[in-house]
């Protein structure tokens, strides 16, 4: 029987990887005060152990301001990085860490009134005291490079074998690059190639503390998922992060704060999600408002890959990865004939662990993930299956 491509191994840079299945990054809701505990390792292993070729740990922010909520990762010295990568490594995979800062998308009155690139309302801040968010100044944008570049110094030196900058989902680099949000009218403002000055900045500091082996990959937005974005400028984007120094490109979609499951599909559980906001004018709003203001989006197999296939058939000097519903052994087969380098998966692997092994055994494996999206609400207790 002819081993499946998706179970052969592949390189990112200088990692060479056992196969060409990644485990996105999802919020684990396992680092109370943005330390790592052994819940967090443990949930990581798990994954290493059973065939993921690279784990990605999720929302590690580059700067204390850059914490949605104070109980995300914090990437500095003394937060507890250093036990992950070994204990991964000992289970033969390799592990990312994702970087991140929120920019104005923020509840965290800890960091204080959270930055942006242009002044705006916050409506995700309002009931924790941050209705607006301030215009950053070019010593914030100075900053903000510097911790991006200081964050993946610090995951290299902690073992870490890769990072994922996130360019996506309406957090600070997904801002600068979304029209729809930033308004500035300096140079980092109007032009696809002013929007795009901020994360390439990012990405030419972290190359230059990294090193030129160390594998970077970045989450893109193929699409906003709001009305007024057409996506026109996805592959644009990708192109101008490879050419920057950018391993391989993660293609998503979505802004968590205006279009939240564009990304995911399926199942909008507002009753559950509430429950879990600690403000009480954030859970009546959720409840009340809620319905109004969260759109849901139908969940198909590889819903994310027609688009992406844009970024296939123009890169070919990095690996494009498929995300998005990747639920079925047939789906994973699909994308690597279509010309995706590695598949990432999320809620399949939550719900089937042992995904790919079965695979690896010849069965034509389908995920149970039945797309409840409960896993989304219950998140902040530690994320899981429901099922």
């Amino acid at each position: 029987m002819t081993t499946p491509v998706a179970l052969t191994p592949a390189r990112i840079n200088g990692m060479l990887l056992r196969n060409r299945f990644i485990k996105t990054a999802t919020y684990e809701g396992m680092t109370p005060g943005g330390r790592v505990t052994d819940a967090l390792i443990e949930h990581h292993v798990a994954f290493a152990r059973q065939g993921v070729a690279l784990t990605t740990v999720a929302y590690g922010a580059v700067h204390p301001r850059g914490r949605t909520f104070a109980d995300q990762l914090l990437v500095v010295r003394g937060a507890g990085l250093d036990g992950i990568a070994a204990a991964v490594h000992a289970e033969g995979g390799k592990v990312s860490l994702q970087l991140a800062h929120c920019g104005g998308f923020s509840k965290n009155r800890a960091a204080g009134r959270p930055i942006g690139p242009s002044f705006a309302l916050n409506p995700y801040g309002i009931a924790y005291g941050l209705p607006f968010i301030r215009s950053m100044s070019r010593q914030d944008l100075d900053e903000v490079v510097t911790a991006y570049a200081d964050a993946a110094a610090t995951a290299r030196d902690a073992g870490f074998d890769a990072v994922e900058l996130h360019c996506g989902h309406g957090y600070l680099l997904s801002q600068f690059l979304s029209p729809a949000i930033n308004h500035r009218r300096d140079e980092h403002g109007g032009s696809l190639e002013n929007r795009l000055r901020l994360p390439l900045a990012v990405v030419a500091a972290v190359r230059a503390r990294v090193g030129q082996g160390f594998p970077i990959l970045a989450k893109t937005n193929l699409h906003d998922g709001i009305r007024g974005a057409d996506g026109s400028e996805a592959v644009a984007v990708a192109r101008a992060l490879v050419d920057a120094g950018v391993d391989a490109i993660v293609p998503s979609g979505g802004l968590v704060q205006r279009s939240a499951f564009y990304l995911m599909r399926g199942d909008v559980p507002l009753a559950d999600m509430a429950r879990g906001e600690k403000a009480w004018a954030q859970r009546v709003s959720m409840r009340l408002l809620g319905p109004f203001l969260v759109r849901r989006f139908p969940y198909s197999s590889s819903f994310f890959r027609d688009q992406a296939q844009a970024l296939v058939d123009a890169i070919s000097d990095a690996p494009i990865c498929l995300l998005g519903g990747v639920d079925s052994a047939a789906a994973v087969n699909q994308a690597m004939d279509r010309g995706f380098r590695f598949v990432v998966m999320g809620r399949a692997l939550l719900a089937d662990p042992d995904f790919i092994e079965r695979m690896a055994q010849g069965e034509a494996v389908v995920s149970r993930c039945n797309h409840c999206n409960q896993c989304v609400a219950q998140m902040n207790g530690g994320v899981k299956c429901v099922l």
